[in-house]
């Protein structure tokens, strides 16, 4: 069924949770005041959305089965790394069914996503190119013609428009059937004519050690963990797993945990109210001790102090 919706997020958790046919566990790594957006289209078969953080993060996330998912940079000069491979705004991936990788950025970050059901997305490559299109074994990074990413771009900006301004277009059923036609054909021309850059073994292998670092941190969610067991855990070495962690988040896990524990405090103290809970109870319950390092690094990452933000949700 026919749908669409523009939605603007100053929450990174409300904003994650928002996004199509995934799961997503984003944690801001840069400073100041989050503002995302999401841009959502459901046509007859194919979805597609369009997306915006304005500050650098990390995300795993962990695609829905069953759909033949791509993405790709919907800006120039963008620069992400999905699951250890650099991109930029003249890629398009290619992704697993069902998917589960991290992917990081280093500054404000504008994407695109569009997907078909598995056999659809087999029936359009046969019919249209001549191609299989069965979602692949690892993810693909391709580099389309130039022609072919730039009318792909265009096209999503345009149906991004179109549901920003004059949604009532795209509740027409003869336009949005023609939208989604040449979107769909877009599509296939990127794929197609994409140069493919190959994976390596090694970039297999750190996949490998991120899922398990992923999994030791889902099951420590609530407590803090440290680098000697974390290591045990996730059966890597030190200097192994700060590659790793390196390539597909852009930096160490120490960092990385104590930017995860940061947006849990902070959620914490959102879901609370001073009633209920102190600061420092909060703090504590997630490993912090040094209470005045923890305000200054709290407000240089979210622009205002613990106490402000307990404040704000009493």
């Amino acid at each position: 069924m026919l749908s669409s919706s523009v939605l603007s997020f100053s929450d990174p958790d409300e904003y994650s949770a928002a996004i199509r046919a995934t799961t997503i566990d984003l944690t801001v790594i840069g400073n100041g005041q989050f503002t995302g957006k999401r841009t959502r289209i459901d046509f007859h078969r194919l979805w597609m959305q369009r997306l915006f953080e304005s500050l650098p993060r990390t995300l795993h996330s962990a695609f829905v089965p069953g759909r033949a998912i791509i993405t790709f940079g919907t800006a120039p000069g963008e620069n992400m790394f999905w699951g250890g491979a650099a991109t930029q705004s003249h890629n398009v991936i290619r992704h697993v069914d069902a998917e589960e990788a991290f992917q990081h950025s280093s500054g404000p970050t504008a994407w695109g996503a569009m997907s078909l059901p598995v056999p659809d997305m087999v029936a359009v490559g046969e019919t249209m190119a001549g191609i299989d299109l069965t979602p692949p074994n690892r993810p693909l990074v391709l580099t389309p013609s130039p022609l072919a990413v730039a009318r792909l771009q265009r096209l999503h900006q345009t149906a991004g428009i179109l549901a920003e301004d004059v949604p009532a277009i795209l509740a027409q059923p003869e336009a949005a059937r023609g939208l989604e036609q040449a979107l769909i054909e877009a599509m296939i021309h990127c794929l197609d004519s994409g140069e493919l850059h190959e994976d390596r073994a090694a970039r297999r292998q750190h996949a490998a050690i991120m899922r398990r670092f992923h999994q030791v941190v889902e099951k420590h969610l609530n407590e803090p963990l440290f680098i000697p067991e974390l290591c045990r855990e996730v059966a890597a070495s030190e200097r192994a797993l700060n590659a790793c962690c390196h390539e597909h988040l852009g930096m160490g896990p120490k960092h990385f945990l104590l930017l995860r524990r940061m947006h849990m405090v902070r959620r914490a103290l959102r879901e609370s109210t001073s009633a209920q809970t102190t600061v420092t109870a909060v703090a504590t319950r997630y490993g912090f001790w040094q209470f005045g390092r923890l305000a200054v690094e709290y407000k240089a990452l979210f622009g205002e102090a613990p106490s402000a933000t307990l404040a704000r949700s009493s």
